[in-house]
């Protein structure tokens, strides 16, 4: 398998670019101005997604619902850690995204009459204090495990697989990918105090879950990770291997799914089945259609699974809260 370089060519342009001089910023900035751009580089609608794992194993491991107190300190406090992980993420991937159409606007690449609103040491800054509070916050008013596997999911997510894998292997996102799956421990350790097998489980969905919705959307933005010598799959493979993969991981996905389904109940599991057949058709009609030649469109698949996600954690809240269902 081809290897990228880690290397990626810089220019006085891509320096500017990336806010390594100052003359790229702009030179007054509102308060205003700096917060949004700071929240932006948090990439809040990824911290939505983890969010929407967190609380319902928070629910399935109370049985029912934690107190109010909890569920928010453990949902600020994970927000907290995905947006540091996620600001770190783009200060030192800033070159990177300074090439890529797909990333171009962030606040510390942006380019245009206004440029880069962020320097790349605020950005740096900002993304050390949101992970302090995180750890205080969880540790403090949930439990130090709760803060502990958040922490573990940061340093996972920036040292592992950004600094790591992403410039050096196609498999960065099958073991970098890890590091979204934290959340759900996270949630469960913040009720119980310890971590149980079916938040394995869920964390094992999650994992197998990540490749396919991210390899449909660097299908998608091929161009844009070649163009950035980032070895995405989609870059380094043919589009029938990289559908053969989504297929593969997809099934392992589902059957990881039903595991869950002696302790959740035959509700979850019901809602198992159908949400993972609903996935493995548009699966395999990605695969057909590039076998025949025609449109990929990926991107189906890459909103299908969001969905898919967000149905499937939906079933465990609500099994977690009914009073029938469980076997």
């Amino acid at each position: 398998m081809t290897q990228a370089t880690n290397a990626l060519p810089e220019t006085a342009a891509l320096k500017a670019a990336v806010g390594q001089g100052d003359s790229s910023l702009v030179t007054r900035r509102s308060p205003g101005l700096v917060l949004r751009s700071l929240f932006a580089l948090t990439k809040p609608r990824i911290i939505e997604l983890l969010l929407v794992t967190t609380l319902p194993t928070m629910l399935l491991a109370k049985r029912g619902l934690p107190s109010v107190e909890l569920m928010l300190v453990t949902l600020v406090g994970g927000a907290l850690a995905a947006g540091s992980a996620n600001t770190i993420n783009c200060y030192i991937d800033r070159d990177i995204d300074a090439v890529m159409r797909r990333t171009s606007r962030r606040p510390l690449v942006a380019k245009g009459a206004r440029g880069a609103t962020i320097k790349p040491a605020e950005a740096m800054i900002s993304g050390i204090v949101l992970g302090i509070a995180a750890t205080l916050l969880l540790g403090l008013l949930a439990n130090w495990l709760a803060a502990a596997l958040a922490d573990a999911a940061l340093l996972f997510y920036v040292f592992v697989y950004t600094l790591g894998l992403k410039r050096r292997t196609a498999s960065n996102i099958v073991i970098g990918g890890a590091a979204g799956c934290f959340p759900v421990l996270v949630g469960w350790a913040a009720v119980t105090g310890t971590v149980a097998w079916p938040a394995v489980v869920l964390f094992a969905v999650i994992f197998f879950w990540t490749p396919p919705h991210f390899w449909a959307l660097a299908m998608k933005f091929k161009d844009d990770y070649a163009a950035a010598s980032v070895p995405m799959l989609p870059v380094v493979a043919a589009p029938a291997v990289v559908a053969r993969k989504i297929v593969i991981y997809s099934w392992i996905m589902v059957a990881t799914t039903f595991a869950l389904t002696p302790y959740a109940g035959w509700i979850y599991g019901t809602c198992a089945v159908g949400l993972g057949g609903w996935f493995l058709i548009e699966a395999h009609r990605l695969r057909t259609r590039i076998a025949g030649g025609g449109g990929a469109a990926p991107m189906r698949l890459f909103h299908l699974s969001i969905g898919y996600l967000t149905f499937l954690f939906l079933a465990v809240a609500v099994t977690s809260l009914v009073p029938f269902g469980r076997f």
